[in-house]
């Protein structure tokens, strides 16, 4: 597994995944797991969309 995604993109995710996370909580929704699912590819550095693609934000592997 390559990491794919890189520094910008990832903070990006992680924002965005925490705040769909936590409006997922705040309003009992399930759109929180797709927050979970952002800042796991942020985690991870690897995002399976960008493999299918063919996408990589990763300047070291570019």
């Amino acid at each position: 597994m390559k990491c794919n995604v890189g520094s910008t993109d990832r903070i990006l995710r992680l924002v965005a995944g925490l705040g769909i996370a936590i409006g997922g909580v705040i309003f009992e929704s399930y759109w929180g797991l797709i927050g979970v699912v952002f800042i796991a590819t942020a985690v991870f550095r690897f995002c399976p969309l960008y493999t299918v693609f063919g996408i990589n934000t990763d300047k070291k592997q570019s």
